[in-house]
This record gives C-alpha cells, sequence and structure tokens, in this order.
C-alpha cells in the first residue's frame, strides 16, 4: 500500500472492545483521511477476566503515534482503505446499555461486506461528537456515518 506522508488523521475513536466466543479483544480505530486503522490493543480470555489486559497499555502506546506506525504494533492491526467503508454507525450508551460502534465496509467489490460491531469498555467516554464530526468530512462524504443518541434510561 502507497503511505502518503500527508495522511491526516480525522479521529481517534477508543476504549472498545470486540466479544468473541472465548475472549473480549480491545480495539482502536483511528479515522484519516485515506484509510481506517483497527489497532488491536489487548485481550482478556473469559476464564481469567480477573487477571484481564483491558488494552490500557495499548491504547497508551498508539495514543500520540502515526496511522503508519500503528500498523505495525501488531500482527492483527489492519487498514481498510476510506473508498470501501460503507457506513460508521455510533449508538450512544445508557444507563443500562453499553454504546456500540458498528462499522462496514467491502474490499471485494460487492461479493461480501465486512464488518466490525464494537462495544464500548466501562471507561469509554462518549465519542458522539468525534463520529458527529466526521459526519461534515470530505473524504467521508461517500459513507454512511450516523450517531444515534438515547434520551432516559434504556
Amino acid at each position: 500500500m502507497n503511505e502518503n506522508p500527508g495522511e491526516t488523521l480525522l479521529a481517534h475513536l477508543t476504549g472498545w472492545f470486540r466479544q468473541r466466543p472465548t475472549s473480549m479483544e480491545y480495539w482502536e480505530l483511528l479515522v484519516t483521511d485515506e484509510r481506517l486503522v483497527w489497532c488491536f490493543v489487548g485481550e482478556s480470555f473469559k476464564s481469567m477476566l480477573l487477571r484481564a489486559d483491558t488494552g490500557e497499555r495499548g491504547r497508551q502506546e498508539i495514543e500520540n503515534i502515526t496511522p503508519k506506525r500503528a500498523l505495525t504494533l501488531s500482527e492483527r492491526n489492519f487498514a481498510v482503505p476510506l473508498a470501501a467503508v460503507e457506513s460508521i454507525r455510533l449508538r450512544d450508551g445508557s444507563l443500562f446499555r453499553r454504546a456500540t460502534l458498528t462499522v462496514e465496509w467491502d474490499e471485494n467489490g460487492g461479493a461480501e461486506s465486512d464488518s466490525f460491531e464494537l462495544y464500548a469498555t466501562k471507561s469509554a467516554d462518549s465519542q458522539v461528537d468525534d463520529v458527529e464530526t466526521l459526519q461534515n468530512e470530505s473524504a467521508l462524504s461517500h459513507v454512511s456515518v450516523e450517531a444515534e443518541t438515547q434520551s432516559g434510561l434504556f
């Protein structure tokens, strides 16, 4: 992949995990004007949750580095070209429900879309403002970007 030294970071969506059958994977998402960079920052196995690595060390590690450098920190990290991204949806959390972030993309030309559904960690801040800012980015004009907020407890 060609690296553009002028790549601009548009958003850093932080504090997310992906539920797997035997573990929880912790992820960060860097949104640039060229691509989405998925950064794996830790994993907790269900049988060891009391000794869980909730990804805090990994989050600190990518906090101030370039997307290019972030890709090299784990073999699980990957990038999706912005042209392949179809939607970014944030559903804000409530007192009884965690926030969810769903991203869909298609790198196969319509054969099959890929997606990640992530849940906010307990320590994650609301990122509605960050996602709403992405709605106005010209680089994402072809992407359905939504930030849904709830009023009330549910």
